[in-house]
């Protein structure tokens, strides 16, 4: 593998399979492979040491976190949300249901240590229009006198 000095281990890493995730498992060590391959589970494991693996299974819509303890993969448990907790970000993983890029499908989410579904980028930016929508609709009924007081001008509301 790479590891000079300078070399950091991600912190997590998800692999989205579409077929059984057989793959993603496999511990086969580098003496053990035929023509050389290697198991993606040996690699993150025993090589790169990635602290946390995710497999999401795309068709089954499930998710398996591992965890790495005593140089070695454990699977997680998810907690009663059926999340999995990444204590080092503060953050849990799992599946949400809902609609998002226009297609009603189980996504791969983050949330918050309580629990918070965390918003996209696209998401935030929606909520904060609806917040600037219903600001500007409360202005719009007060009168010319009230926003002039407020140092603001009817046609700013257009």
């Amino acid at each position: 593998m790479c590891c000079g000095k300078n070399y950091v281990a991600p912190l997590i890493v998800l692999e989205f399979v579409s077929g059984d995730g057989s793959e993603e498992r496999d511990q086969t060590p580098p003496s053990q492979g035929e023509g050389g391959n290697v198991g993606k589970f040996w690699v993150y494991e025993q090589a790169i040491r990635v602290p946390y693996y995710g497999i999401y299974e795309v068709a089954k819509a499930q998710i398996g976190v591992y965890h790495l303890i005593d140089n070695a993969y454990q699977l997680m448990k998810p907690n009663e949300r059926e999340h999995y907790l990444i204590a080092p970000l503060g953050v849990e993983l799992g599946i949400w249901q809902g609609l998002y890029q226009n297609a009603e499908l189980p996504w791969l989410r983050w949330w918050d240590a309580q629990g918070n579904l965390l918003f996209t980028g696209e998401e935030r930016a929606e909520v904060e229009r609806q917040k600037r929508e219903r600001i500007v609709e409360k202005l719009r009924s007060l009168s010319a006198e009230q926003l002039n007081v407020l140092g603001i001008y009817p046609e700013m509301l257009n």
